[in-house]
Order: C-alpha cells, then sequence, then structure tokens
C-alpha cells in the first residue's frame, strides 16, 4: 500500500468533515486530498524527479502537514527541517541529503536548484492540477529521510521506507492508541517535524480531527484543550513540566483520555504529578531516529512499573546485547537492540555506520539498559552518556532522577567534567521554581545515590540548553560549564 492511497481513502470515508485545523483556517479531509494532489503534481510540473529529496522547512501548520504528503503522493523523499533550528544546520542537511528543492518560509542562508517560497506554495496549492497524483515507489524505497541528533559527530540521515511508515502506522492504531475515534481532537502541540507528526496518519486514518498549535506555548495549550475540548495529544517531558508549572493548571478541566509521551527520559516524580492532574492517561513511546517511536511501549495500566519504558511494539522484537553481541538473560545490563520492519533501511551515503548500527542483523540503538523477568524493558542512558567517576560507571539519567525528586527542582542535567582523580568528576545543573538550599538537595540526594555517583557540585541556572525537539542537551551544558570555568581562570 501507497501513504498516498491512505489520504485518498480518508477523503472518500469522511467527506467533508474537519481533518485539519490551525488557527481560524480548517480544511476538511475531502480538501487534505486535493490539496496534496494539487502541490504534488505541481513539483513534479516544475521538473522535480521521483526519488528526488525535498527539503521541508515549514512551521508547525496545514501547509506543513500538505507539503509532506504530496511529497508521498508524488514519490518524492522528504527531508524534515525543524524551524527550531540554525541556519547551518538547514544547510548541513540539505547539501548532505543532495536535496534538489527546498519548501521554506523564507529562512536566508538556505538555497537548492528549486527554491519554493511560501508565496510560490500558495500558488501550487491555488492552481496545481487536482487530477489525482500517483506516483507507486517500491516498499523498500526511501520514502522519507529523517536525520539523528548528532551527539557523537555530524548528524547522520537515516533512510526511512514505506514499509517501515506503515509499520509505525499500524503499531500505533494497534497498541498505542487503538481506540482513535472519529471526529475527535487530537491537539499537535510538539513539533510536526518531530514526534508529533507521526500521529498525523493514524488520526487522519480514524477520522480523528487534528488541532495543530503553530507554537508550544503551556498556557495556549491549557486555553486550547479545554475550548476545544481535545482528548489526544503527544508531548515531550519537558513540556509536560512547563504544563504543570502553570498556576492555573490545578483548576483546569481538560477532557484527555491519551497523553503519548516519549523523546526523552522523564522522571518519576514529574509522572507522578502529571498523573495527579490528568488521571491515569499517561502511555510512553521508545524510540529513536534509526526505529522512528516504535521499539517499546508502555501502557496506562502499566505505569506502577517505575522507570520502564515498557514492552515490545507487537512487531518489533527487543532484546539486550553483552559488548560481544551476546543475549543477556533478564536483570543483566546491556544495549538495547532491535529488529522490525520499522526500522531504517539504512544510514544514507553511509555504509560503514549501517553494517556498524545492524551487527548480526539487529539494530544496536546506543541505549544501555535491562529487561525483567515480565518482559518489561528498563532504560538507564545512552552508552556514550556514561561516566565513570573512580572506576566505577555513573549513568547520568539516574542521578537526575534522584535531584528531579526533590521538591522545587524542575530540570536536571548532570554530566561529567575532566578530574586527575576521578576520570569523570560528577556535576549536575538544574533549574528550579522556587529558592533551592542546594545543601539540602545535597544531604537529599546522598540518601538515594552511591558515593561515588553523587554530585561533588550543583549549579541553579534560569534554564537549560534544549534542542528543536524539546531534549536537554547534556553535551551543552557540559561545554557551557567547562567555558565558564575557563573564563573563571583566566580573570584571576
Amino acid at each position: 500500500m501507497q501513504i498516498g492511497a491512505v489520504i485518498r481513502r480518508s477523503a472518500i470515508h469522511f467527506g467533508d468533515a474537519p481533518c485539519l485545523t490551525e488557527g481560524s483556517r480548517t480544511v476538511s479531509f475531502r480538501q487534505f486530498d486535493e490539496l496534496t494532489d494539487r502541490l504534488g503534481n505541481s513539483l513534479l510540473e516544475i521538473g522535480l524527479n521521483a526519488g528526488d529529496r525535498v527539503g521541508v522547512l515549514l512551521p508547525n501548520g496545514i501547509d506543513c502537514l500538505v507539503a509532506y504528503y504530496a511529497l508521498a503522493k508524488a514519490g518524492l523523499v522528504r527531508v524534515s527541517l525543524n524551524s527550531r533550528d540554525d541556519v547551518e544546520s538547514h544547510r548541513y542537511k540539505l547539501s548532505d541529503s543532495g536535496s534538489r528543492a527546498v519548501i521554506h518560509y523564507g529562512v536566508n542562508g538556505i538555497a537548492a536548484e528549486f527554491s519554493i517560497s511560501v508565496a510560490q506554495l500558495g500558488k501550487f496549492l491555488a492552481t496545481g492540477s487536482t487530477a489525482p497524483c500517483i506516483v507507486d515507489r517500491a516498499l523498500d524505497a526511501p520514502f522519507r529521510l529523517g536525520y539523528t541528533g548528532g551527539t557523537t559527530g555530524k548528524p547522520k540521515a537515516v533512510t526511512l521506507t514505506t514499509r517501515g511508515e506503515l509499520a509505525e502506522l499500524s503499531v500505533f492504531l494497534t497498541d498505542l492508541m487503538p481506540d482513535i475515534r472519529y471526529g475527535e481532537i487530537f491537539l499537535h502541540a510538539a513539533p510536526i517535524a518531530h514526534a508529533s507528526g507521526a500521529f498525523f496518519l493514524p488520526a487522519i486514518v480514524r477520522g480523528a480531527h487534528s488541532l495543530v498549535m503553530p507554537k508550544f506555548d503551556p498556557t495556549s495549550f491549557i486555553a486550547l484543550a479545554q475550548c476545544e475540548k481535545a482528548t489526544l495529544t503527544f508531548l515531550v517531558p519537558t513540556m509536560l513540566a512547563m504544563i504543570l508549572e502553570q498556576p492555573d493548571i490545578e483548576n483546569a478541566a481538560m477532557s484527555f483520555r491519551r497523553i503519548a509521551y516519549g523523546a526523552s527520559p522523564i522522571s518519576p516524580s514529574l509522572l507522578q504529578r502529571a498523573e495527579k492532574q490528568f488521571g491515569r492517561v499517561f502511555a510512553q513511546v521508545y524510540g529513536q531516529a534509526e526505529s522512528p517511536m516504535a521499539i517499546t511501549c508502555l501502557l496506562p495500566e502499566d505505569h506502577d512499573r517505575i522507570g520502564s519504558c515498557g514492552r515490545p511494539f507487537s512487531i518489533v522484537e527487543v532484546a539486550v546485547f553483552d559488548d560481544d553481541d551476546n543475549f543477556l538473560p533478564p536483570g543483566e545490563v546491556g544495549e538495547i537492540v532491535c529488529r522490525g520492519p520499522q526500522t531504517m533501511a539504512y544510514y544514507w551515503n553511509r555504509p560503514e555506520a549501517t553494517e556498524q548500527a545492524f551487527r548480526n542483523a539487529w539494530l544496536h540503538t546506543g541505549d544501555i539498559g535491562t529487561m525483567d523477568a515480565d518482559g518489561f524493558y528498563y532504560l538507564l542512558d545512552r552508552k556514550n552518556d556514561m561516566l565513570i567517576s573512580g572506576g566505577f560507571n555513573v549513568y547520568p539519567r539516574e542521578v537526575e532522577e534522584v535531584l528531579l525528586a526533590f521538591d522545587g527542582v524542575v530540570e536536571a542535567a548532570v554530566v561529567g567534567l575532566p578530574d586527575e582523580k576521578w576520570g569523570d568528576r560528577v556535576h549536575a545543573v538544574i533549574t528550579a521554581r522556587t529558592n533551592i538550599d542546594i545543601g539540602a538537595l545535597m544531604a537529599f540526594a546522598r540518601e538515594g545515590l552511591a558515593s561515588y555517583k553523587m554530585p561533588k557540585a550543583i549549579e541553579i541556572w534560569p534554564e537549560l540548553p534544549k534542542s528543536a525537539a524539546n531534549k536537554i542537551m547534556r553535551r551543552t551544558v557540559r561545554d557551557q560549564v567547562l567555558a565558564k570555568r575557563t573564563t573563571a581562570t583566566a580573570k584571576n
């Protein structure tokens, strides 16, 4: 099956019912089908060919989703660009992917053979042919390119296929949100260019009405959720924390019956506060760029398993390997690996990296974790983020969760600083909602951490640096701490 066929079928099934709303603008399922045909046909008419890569740099909204699915219909390969990234990042991804075109909202400093402005996009949507745009592609041919976070160097493009897209759709509708209903509201608050975009296709298949926020703001989110009686959404933990910090949250009357969350770890204390506010409606998804949004899922009824990221999705196989790629039994710590139709085909133009990632036919995630006797998985940290202090392994996430359990701590980032004695000197940076007594926080942490895991110092910052996907950037925190120390030393 082709992705474009999903759009055409929904137009037949749901017709003039509202499909997408952004502010005061709404398009029906039939109109969405027509708009994607118009744009897909226009892109082919200007000289683009099936298989060409096309960058899309548009803010959250109707036009962004129209562009995504016009490319799907036209056999073109989408390269999603996040508007929160900088220009250099956009240029790198356009060049690395070999994109022939870019559709953008007037960003200076980016270019391609075909540079399609918002004005030209509007013209295509108004005048393009309404004939069905149908360019079929092989199930394992490139459908879209997604980029890794680049935590260990330049971001790598993962090649995702139609087969993978359909696999992700099927597990969302089977495991994560099996009862999406016709006409109910899915509130898209997170970036469509990142995880939230994965929820549009399940919504359109079932006839749900997608309500898109151009930019996330916790106050606006609460107001919109109440006004529109939204029942479904996806949030990253940082966004959830911001919502819970709003002074009027306790009086808000919201109707969510399923809130999916993921993209970064959540602290038990934050989850406890969230469940107290919203009820037991949370479902965690664990995935990565190489296996987008679909490795494991923790359903609402399983949230008493503190710290678990859940069990594998129905069509995904997951295991824990040691450093020699041997299976580890329950309770042993190793690298999480997975396989199934949802994984990437390969890294774009990086055969050696692909071979390394798919050793023995399993995708090696780079995440350290374990499995319990009931088949639930637990993530400890990224393999590359692990610290070695005094010869002992320290997982930053474990330390962060202890700090976050202290009343008043909102966010935490734990990094390792070079130290002649310890190797990695454990250092923490937090944000807080009230004046925090560092001494009291240190005493609290000692009760929950072994001595070698204890931060040697804790700093309080107004905010922590985050990626375009709202993930706290530990590497940037570390760089900024070291830079401040270098500056202070130079002044002395």
